[in-house]
């Protein structure tokens, strides 16, 4: 199985990719505020590269729960200095984490190689898929029901597992068959906490194995989130031990790409994790 973002592929089985989370957003639930000037952000990025990640998620737009809409103008203006900067200083592959066509354009011409697209679920339009289509960029499609602003009011599902994996096909063979976009460019997100209560978490993060069965790579977010606090009473600054039994447990169900905050301590537990499940074979 390989995952292409314009000059890069991944071929897997290999090691669970490490992609550090760069916020240039004064109101990201997490660090917010912290690298809004492009100058922090890039030293923020470089160290998390030090740290062993092999990707970079950059965003510009605030995705938590009830978060407000950014502008456009705004946006090109927080990510696409950062992104240059970057793109000059560092080998690892760009992500753009945008709802909007414009801002991932600018970003893919900036130097990004791959469109992290929280809004997939929703998407009716083809003029992201299109930029994503002209630049050979990997692509992002993350399960989400609702909007930043309502996801979280009242999520419902019959049979989450069933409806993500179905949402995970024929969003695919759209893409496929509509977009122009290989399989190979194409990886798939579940969304966790993007529409979902502590419980389809839960059930989602039981049941990963099934989307492997989609033959494309599956990448999981679950650093720091709120459903964590609910579950466990941890605050945000406590949240690390949950994040990490959440990306060890991922990589043991076949997840391919973890997202988070704390890159360090993310690598150094799946890698753990890996060297133990390579061992598996040999138990009786």
């Amino acid at each position: 199985m390989k995952f292409t973002a314009r000059q890069f592929e991944f071929v897997f089985p290999r090691p669970a990719l490490v992609m550090g989370i760069v916020n240039v957003t004064p109101d990201s639930f997490s660090d917010g505020g912290k690298f809004l000037a492009p100058g922090a952000a890039v030293e923020h990025a470089l160290k998390l590269v030090a740290q062993g990640a092999e990707i970079l998620d950059i965003g510009g737009e605030s995705t938590r729960p009830g978060a407000a809409p950014v502008s456009e103008a705004e946006e090109l203006r927080r990510v696409v200095p950062v992104i240059e900067q970057l793109a000059a200083q560092t080998q690892v592959p760009l992500s753009i984490d945008t709802m909007k066509p414009v801002v991932a354009r600018a970003a893919l011409a900036a130097g990004a190689s791959i469109v992290n697209d929280v809004a997939a679920s929703a998407r009716r339009d083809v003029a992201m898929w299109e930029v994503v289509s002209e630049f050979q960029a990997g692509y992002i499609v993350m399960h989400a029901q609702g909007t930043p602003q309502t996801m979280q009011d009242q999520p419902a599902y019959n049979d989450i597992i069933r409806e993500v994996g179905e949402f995970f096909s024929e969003r695919l063979e759209t893409l496929l068959n509509a977009a122009g976009i290989a399989a190979e460019q194409v990886a798939f997100d579940p969304g966790i906490g993007f529409g979902k209560t502590a419980e389809h978490n839960l059930q989602l993060l039981a049941g990963l194995g099934s989307f492997t069965k989609k033959r494309r790579p599956l990448l999981l977010g679950v650093s720091r989130k709120s459903f964590i606090g609910k579950l466990l009473g941890a605050d945000l600054e406590n949240r690390l031990p949950a994040s990490l039994a959440c990306a060890t447990l991922a990589v043991a169900a076949g997840a391919n790409l973890i997202r988070t905050h704390d890159v360090a301590e993310t690598v150094q537990a799946v890698r753990m994790a890996e060297a133990i499940l390579a061992r598996n074979h040999h138990v009786d």
